[in-house]
């Protein structure tokens, strides 16, 4: 894929972008100051990707009360799949969590690339998907649930 219709789509997305995701790209300018090059609704394969850092393999979506449904939910493990064969690590937000606790969306995130050394554009290994609720207050609590119909895992995270 690719070409002007997928530039244009693109394009079209990140102008169409939903309040918690611009709220997540002001987030972001503090890492692109470090040197972390995220880039907005960018294609890999067959999905458009809310946010990705290739040099860090991760890709981070917001997602909205959409993708609480069954259908959406296996719909998603198999976007994470495909992702994590690319060797990305997988961060999912809410929206809520996004607009009501950045600082604690923040915190995951930076964690996350307190662990990373920024290596221009380099595929890494795979690594798990994860669901992230973030609460800053709160404690690192994980479990594994199996993707529907898969029998493909999904490491889920919260901060409870």
């Amino acid at each position: 894929m690719g070409g002007w219709m997928a530039t244009d789509l693109a394009r079209k997305l990140r102008r169409q972008a939903t309040p918690a995701e611009q709220a997540f790209w002001k987030l972001t300018y503090a890492w692109r100051q470090q040197g972390w090059h995220f880039r907005r609704q960018f294609q890999l394969g067959s999905y458009y990707v809310d946010f990705v850092c290739v040099s860090a393999g991760l890709v981070i979506e917001i997602d909205g009360d959409t993708h609480g449904t069954e259908l959406a939910l296996a719909n998603d493990c198999v976007r994470d799949d495909y992702l994590r064969g690319r060797g990305f690590m997988v961060m999912r937000f809410s929206n809520r969590d996004v607009l009501t606790n950045a600082e604690g969306v923040f915190d995951v995130v930076a964690a996350h690339l307190e662990t990373r050394a920024p290596i221009p554009d380099a595929p890494s290994r795979p690594r798990m998907a994860v669901a992230a609720s973030a609460k800053p207050e709160g404690e690192l609590v994980s479990t594994e649930v199996e993707a529907p119909n898969t029998g493909n895992f999904t490491q889920i995270v919260s901060l409870s």
